[in-house]
């Protein structure tokens, strides 16, 4: 459950916190005050996008963080799967953003979004203002199927994925395979010449570093003598060498330091500097004796370097990728050398993974229509309850001519919302408020199967009035009883079925506008209601009217509860 959104410098929002309660939170307010900022921190805070014009104007940075109550076992031991554990049953989402950059974190450690996302989705289910919508593009009628289907489906569906990436790498190797004789003689000449060429360079793995660096030797081998010579001359040769001053130092050393103890540390220095100094100047002159730059060595340094560079310009970029390459094109020689049999694997293995693809297609094609039924009833249950009195709804199903890693059903629903209509497609029939409560009813049959806590609603209510908007409301206060349901609304009928009614405000303080949100108390909620129903002016028959809802609501809360 979502206990706690603290929000800063965010949009309208200076600051505002805010502590939900199981049950149904309903938010409202004018409009423009800054409804959907809060569930845009929300969505900012799980990972979502973040607009640029998000922060506030001179604010040094953003924050939103939400608070979760973790109790259930289950949902704890998934948490723990991902190295996440609750402290004292608690787990904070934060996101802070400063100049355009995001530091996402769960319980103060950094994660990545993708960490973030992944956690939310086993917390909290956003349905947004326009996501009704989404029902009038089909594709997303069989995701609806399968996320209710879940449980029985999942293991199919992954074995037919799995299945089908086999299918589709057999399908389109056996498609390019299609070769006549020319074509085969032509890559077969092709794949002989560049065989020839990269077994005759005789590579060997980690020879190109090793001539690269005899290649930067040799090339600047004139300056590495002049220099080394001449560190030799300073080091050993001469009066003023640093050998001869040395040793004249230790001399001078030697001959008193019998007089004062302190200098018997020095002298023993200055006789190991003296034998390192002799050591460096014996291996340096042995360096300068065994170092050679030749013409010819660096010619012939450079002409196999040059080459190895032109074959990895062809075959790889590292010896390791040509030598790869060498033995993938050895093997399709192999192929095309007796093609007919290459032909006739490449056939039994298509046929094999056809086979294989259809066998898990057609499990998942039972398990989803035998789902179907269930969950269109469950959903017209549901519709019924939505004010649809009269209502059909079923789901159809198609086969694709070809495979997916999805199987081959092309499934759509249907409604008939008239007695002795036809079942047609949503986007034929349903208005954008029928959608909305469409959508509802799907929500509510599917929370009762997933194990997400929390659901957000953000203007459900879009389109319905009247009845409609009592029946919704109904709706609305059961999914709360087995769900933290938290919605905004314009419609005083749901605001009405609050557990917990949040009341957002936008006002002008030091020529700044802000947004800040509060919890009411049952006076004001009644107070809020009479806005709701009276818009600017509000008499005493509208206040009168609004406490008769408020008392009506919980009336029908207390039955609706007995029913239950």
């Amino acid at each position: 459950m979502l206990q706690n959104l603290h929000v800063k410098n965010l949009a309208l929002i200076d600051e505002a916190e805010v502590e939900f309660t199981p049950g149904l939170n309903i938010m409202t307010g004018e409009t423009g005050a800054g409804k959907s900022i809060i569930i845009g921190s929300i969505n900012l805070a799980l990972g979502g996008k973040l607009p640029k014009e998000m922060i506030r104007e001179n604010a040094p940075y953003g924050l939103v963080e939400l608070t979760f109550k973790v109790e259930n076992e289950q949902l704890k031991q998934a948490l723990g799967a991902m190295d996440i554990f609750p402290e004292d049953d608690s787990l904070i989402l934060s996101r802070k953003i400063v100049n355009g950059r995001s530091v996402l974190r769960i319980n103060a450690e950094t994660v990545p979004i993708s960490k973030v996302k992944e956690v939310a989705s086993l917390f909290i289910d956003i349905h947004g203002q326009h996501e009704h919508q989404s029902l009038l593009v089909k594709k997303n009628h069989l995701n609806i199927l399968d996320s209710y289907a879940k449980n029985r489906i999942l293991k199919t569906k992954e074995k037919l994925k799995s299945s089908y990436e086999s299918y589709k790498k057999a399908k389109d190797k056996l498609e390019s395979a299609s070769l006549n004789a020319s074509e085969r003689e032509r890559e077969i000449s092709f794949l002989e010449y560049e065989v020839n060429e990269i077994e005759e360079a005789h590579l060997i793995c980690g020879e190109d570093e090793q001539l690269e660096l005899e290649y930067r030797r040799l090339l600047h081998g004139q300056k590495i003598l002049e220099s080394v010579s001449l560190a030799y001359e300073k080091s050993s040769e001469g009066f003023d060498s640093a050998t001869n001053q040395i040793s004249y130092a230790l001399k001078q050393i030697s001959s008193v330091s019998e007089y004062d103890e302190p200098l018997t540390g020095f002298e023993n220095q200055l006789i190991e500097i003296d034998s390192l100094l002799n050591d460096f100047n014996r291996e340096l002159a042995d360096y300068i004796s065994d170092t050679s730059f030749d013409e010819e060595t660096f010619a012939e340094v450079e002409h196999r370097l040059d080459e190895v560079n032109r074959l990895k310009a062809k075959y790889g970029k590292t010896i390791e990728e040509i030598l790869t390459s060498l033995e993938e094109k050895k093997a399709r020689l192999t192929e095309l050398m007796d093609y007919d049999s290459y032909l006739s694997n490449l056939q039994k293995t298509f046929a094999k993974s056809e086979k294989e693809v259809k066998t898990y297609a057609d499990k998942a094609s039972k398990i989803r229509k035998e789902a179907a039924l269930e969950l269109t009833e469950a959903i017209k249950k549901e519709l019924v309850d939505l004010n649809f009195l009269e209502v059909s709804f079923s789901m159809n199903f198609n086969k694709l001519n070809h495979y997916t890693a999805n199987g081959y059903d092309d499934a759509e629903f249907l409604i008939s919302t008239n007695p002795g209509e036809p079942e047609k497609s949503l986007e034929k029939v349903a208005s954008g408020g029928e959608l909305s409560r469409i959508m509802l009813a799907i929500k509510t049959v599917l929370a009762e199967i997933d194990a997400v806590d929390t659901l957000i609603f953000d203007e459900i209510d879009t389109g319905i009035s009247g009845r409609t908007a009592q029946m919704v409301s109904e709706k609305m206060n059961l999914l709360g009883r087995s769900h933290q349901v938290i919605c905004i609304t314009h419609l005083p009928q749901i605001a009405a079925m609050a557990d917990s009614h949040y009341l957002i405000e936008k006002s002008v303080s030091n020529q700044t506008t802000i947004s800040t949100i509060r919890a009411l108390e049952e006076k004001e909620c009644v107070g809020e209601l009479a806005r709701m129903i009276g818009g600017v002016k509000i008499t005493d028959t509208v206040m009168k009217s609004a406490g008769e809802m408020k008392e009506l609501a919980a009336n029908t809360k207390k039955t609706l509860g007995e029913l239950s």
